[in-house]
């Protein structure tokens, strides 16, 4: 198996591009390591080589995906949530150690953060909603892609009306952190969570606007109605 890690690693460095490397580290105020790759040519990268291990047993696909994290290099990871997606059906409650494991010892920039969250956290937290009280425990953590994880991870399931009590819990948690990386994260919670409750996230944000930071209460308002952001907006 780790031959397909060399495999991998060899295509990727292949198509790296000093050019995009630049490019893509304006994106980022950290410093981050990357090849330099478009997103699309490394999902293409992932997809083909997990034709070649999609008979392994989850357990030995997490343990690659463990070894890609472990580089610390941002494609390595994208492919490792490709690959950790694609087993995601598979999980059992057990698995949450290896995902909390990623999130706590090797995200380290917003774009690893949320490609992992959006699918791989949040399809497990929706077959195992029990687990939400672990990502309440996140919000309070002294790491601030962690806490960003614990509101990004509910993306989808925001989106798709379910879990509103604990979004808002998880928004108030995260409510007076100065970060913007943790302010993006949870607006954008409380955004997606408006599409199917419109009028409880208004809510929300007008009870709370006079300590939200100004860039969540944005982010948190921007596909509402024009009067809506306007009334909202007001000091």
């Amino acid at each position: 198996m780790e031959n397909i890690l060399e495999q991998v690693r060899r295509e990727l460095k292949d198509a790296s591009d000093e050019k995009t490397r630049e490019t893509g580290q304006r994106f980022f105020k950290e410093d981050v390591n990357m090849y330099g790759i478009r997103a699309k040519t490394v999902t293409d990268i992932a997809k083909s080589n997990y034709a070649l291990i999609r008979r392994a047993g989850k357990k030995d696909i997490l343990a690659l995906c463990d070894s890609l994290w472990k580089s610390g290099m941002m494609e390595e990871s994208f492919v490792a949530c490709v690959w950790s997606e694609k087993v995601a059906p598979a999980f059992v409650p057990s698995d949450f150690a290896i995902l909390e494991k990623w999130v706590h010892n090797y995200v380290s920039n917003w774009a690893s953060c949320d490609t992992l969250c959006n699918h791989t956290v949040g399809d497990f937290i929706q077959k195992y909603p029990e687990y939400m009280a672990e990502l309440k425990k996140w919000a309070r953590s002294d790491n601030r892609w962690v806490k960003r994880a614990s509101a990004v991870s509910l993306i989808i399931p925001a989106r798709n009306g379910k879990f509103l009590e604990d979004i808002f819990e998880i928004a108030g948690i995260l409510l007076p952190d100065r970060d913007d990386m943790v302010q993006k994260g949870y607006g954008w919670m409380l955004k997606e969570a408006s599409k199917p409750y419109q009028k409880e996230v208004f809510d929300y944000v007008m009870k709370h606007k006079a300590v939200m930071p100004r860039t969540a209460l944005r982010y948190a308002i921007e596909k509402m109605p024009k009067a809506l952001r306007a009334k909202a907006m007001e000091r």
